[in-house]
């Protein structure tokens, strides 16, 4: 198997990176959205990212992937393996799934295995897609083309954390929580208001104006496809770098704090840009301790929170047909004149 062009050799695109290793160290941040143009690494990113990511320990033979140190969320399975017993245990990569655009409710969300009922005459759950990516990532490119029954499905499991299937005499309950990853080209179609509410982060990315960075995304490539192998190993201990770091976020996040005054500049924010709901805030107070805990520190700062503040809130602003200049630039704003005030305060 071709090993995947490492993310640590990805030229450029910082806040795309940046969102990705905070969506690692917090999946409670609800996922990333990546919309830009066409070869701009926005596929590659992602599928690299699962190198990154630290093994997660579930029950052994689990086919949900299924956290022992959480037994009220155990499948059916494995409570009748275990019998109220400590479970064997294993360690596994945390999976990145992939979502095609084609797949079927049945595909996604499981259902009758078809084998075993024809075979044996037994009514069995073949899980879907959902299962596979519990306690991890699930990635659909040209996210926007999703179709809509898919779409909502998807809004259900996010809702709930549960997916629920009941078809063909079957009725089965599994835990599916996972943060979920899409990519787009705008051009090609917008993304539903519901779905676009459960990104907690959204970047935009373009094509490199530099001339020496074009050049280089170049020779990175062309160096990759002549020796995947070869390339991923000279980039094995920048990889393995950004790994530990991400590790040891994780490790230290719980223990972030995250001060009132911290929390009432990013609600200001989020009222003076009239951000419906609460969601935006909630995204902020956990970007902000992510961003904290890659650093190593154990308190994030009103400086955290606000160099976050567009990736958190751009995809969440109403349309304002009297201004031009997007939603980006709005957010750039209402962020300067916080920070204008805090500093006239001071």
């Amino acid at each position: 198997m071709t090993a995947p062009f490492p993310f640590s050799a990805i030229v450029g695109q910082e806040e795309m990176k940046d969102a990705l290793v905070m969506a690692a160290v917090d999946p409670a941040l609800g996922g990333v959205l990546v919309f830009g143009d066409r070869g701009t690494g926005k596929s590659t990113a992602v599928r690299a990212l699962a190198a990154l990511l630290p093994k997660i320990e579930t029950v052994r033979g689990c086919r949900y992937n299924c956290d022992p140190a959480a037994p009220a969320q155990h499948c059916d399975d494995c409570r009748a393996r275990t019998n109220g017993k400590a479970p064997p245990t294993v360690k596994v990569a945390t999976p990145v799934v992939d979502l095609p655009l084609g797949a079927t409710e049945d595909r996604v969300a499981g259902a009758l295995d078809l084998e075993r009922a024809l075979v044996a005459g037994e009514k069995a759950f073949e899980p879907g897609l959902l299962a596979r990516a519990h306690r991890g990532f699930l990635y659909v490119d040209e996210v926007n083309l999703l179709e809509d029954h898919i779409v909502d499905l998807l809004l259900d499991v996010a809702a709930s954390g549960v997916n629920v299937v009941e078809r063909e005499g079957l009725s089965v309950r599994h835990a599916a929580r996972f943060a979920l990853v899409g990519s787009g080209n705008p051009e090609e179609g917008e993304l539903r208001p519901q779905l676009l509410d459960r990104f907690g982060l959204a970047v935009d990315v373009a094509s490199p104006h530099d001339i020496a960075q074009r050049l280089e995304v170049v020779r990175r490539r062309e160096a990759y496809e002549r020796d995947p192998d070869g390339f991923a190993a000279a980039w094995q201990a920048r990889n393995a770098r950004l790994r530990g770091r991400i590790r040891r976020a994780k490790a230290m996040l719980s223990e972030v704090a995250v001060p009132d005054a911290v929390l009432e500049t990013g609600a200001t924010l989020c009222l003076r840009l009239g951000v419906d709901g609460l969601r935006g805030e909630l995204t902020l107070m956990r970007a902000a301790r992510a961003r904290a805990a890659l650093d190593g520190r154990a308190e994030a700062t009103r400086g955290d929170l606000l160099a976050i503040a567009p990736m958190a809130l751009r995809h969440r602003l109403r349309r304002d047909p009297l201004d031009e200049a997007g939603s980006a630039a709005r957010v750039e704003r209402a962020v300067s004149d916080v920070t204008d005030g805090v500093a006239g305060h001071a």
